[in-house]
């Protein structure tokens, strides 16, 4: 038999074996074309964020004012990162600042990784909280974020050990405790606009630095109290006079209560406005109803007397007089043990 008849013979045989191949030749080149993209979505599923080191170290706490919110805080800040993008003197946010100045920055590289130091001020908004003022405990927060880049691409790490405040940070009648540092994350309910993002909300990762501060304020107490506790020792020395006498009896509790209410203004003038009752605003409030109060002992007694009854009317004068007193100053305790605890 020769080569060409040999050939003839075989050819249908190698023609079933290709039709037999061709699908799953098909089916592992499908294979091979896929696994790229598969691998490709896992690798970008399970991309993590870079992390960045960030301490701080307060330097100062001043200007402190109630009336318009805020305070000003100078400190140290300091990012420790490997991703090259990162540039945290021009991409810094501090959501809760009225103003930042722009820092001037430190950089090294440290084994590969960036260093970057910054010495920030910041003036703050604050809402105090005035409820239990002079005995009030307030508590600060600095969030810092990077306006860049979300929790997606970046978090924080703490460097706890360095993290502190200067030990000879003092604040004006004021007592600092439980200082810290911590993370979280911030999230906001829009994407600012980015057409690349589908998501109805954004998220990025917060350097937080927190600490409480409470007030030393017995002295400060006695400075803003003591007109309102005068002006109604004023009135209650009416209880000394006869009933006869009508222009200091009453004369002297009306010009209490004007001291009283010019006190009020005063103190108010130092303070945020607030919707609801205060220390300050009950301590007044009581301060008043006590002045009231010994004015209707005062028309009580005078009745009496005008209609003849004198022992109703010592009487009445006496018992009105040690009530008024011992409710005043019984309240006045409750409520200032109240705000210290």
């Amino acid at each position: 038999m020769d080569l060409k008849t040999e050939i003839n013979i075989a050819f249908p045989y190698f023609r079933k074996i290709l039709a037999t191949m061709k699908p799953i030749s098909l089916f592992f080149l499908l294979i091979s074309c896929c696994t790229p993209a598969f691998a490709q979505e896992e690798d970008n599923t399970l991309t993590t964020p870079d992390t960045v080191v960030a301490g701080a170290y307060i330097i100062n706490i001043h200007d402190i004012n109630f009336r318009d919110k805020e305070y000003t805080i100078r400190f140290w800040l300091w990012m420790l990162y490997d991703n090259p993008s990162f540039d945290f003197a021009t991409q810094i946010d501090i959501p809760n600042a009225k103003n930042i100045e722009t820092p001037e920055p430190l950089m090294d590289l440290v084994d590969g990784r960036t260093w970057q130091l910054m010495k920030m001020k910041c003036t703050m908004k604050q809402n105090w909280n005035v409820d239990d003022f002079p005995f009030d405990k307030q508590h600060l927060v600095v969030r810092i974020e990077n306006t860049v880049f979300d929790n997606q691409s970046l978090v924080y790490a703490l460097d706890k050990d360095g993290s502190a405040y200067d030990r000879e940070l003092t604040i004006d009648g004021w007592n600092i405790s439980n200082f810290e540092v911590n993370t979280s994350i911030n999230e906001y309910t829009t994407v600012f606009g980015d057409p690349g993002n589908d998501a109805l909300h954004s998220e990025y990762a917060s350097f937080n630095i927190s600490m409480d501060i409470e007030r030393d304020a017995w002295g400060l107490f006695a400075k803003i109290f003591i007109g309102m506790y005068i002006a109604f020792l004023i009135s209650i020395i009416s209880f000394t006079l006869r009933p006869s006498e009508l222009e200091p009896r009453f004369g002297l509790p009306v010009g209490g209560l004007f001291a009283a209410v010019g006190n009020k203004y005063i103190i108010d003038s130092l303070l945020p406005e607030s919707t609801h009752f205060t220390l300050v605003d009950t301590l007044h409030t009581i301060t008043f109803l006590g002045i009231l109060a010994t004015l209707s002992v005062s028309a009580i007694t005078l009745k009496y007397f005008d209609n003849g009854q004198f022992d109703k009317s010592t009487t009445a004068n006496r018992i009105g007089s040690r009530l008024v007193i011992v409710f005043y100053i019984a309240a006045n305790l409750l409520l200032v043990g109240m705000a210290i605890l």
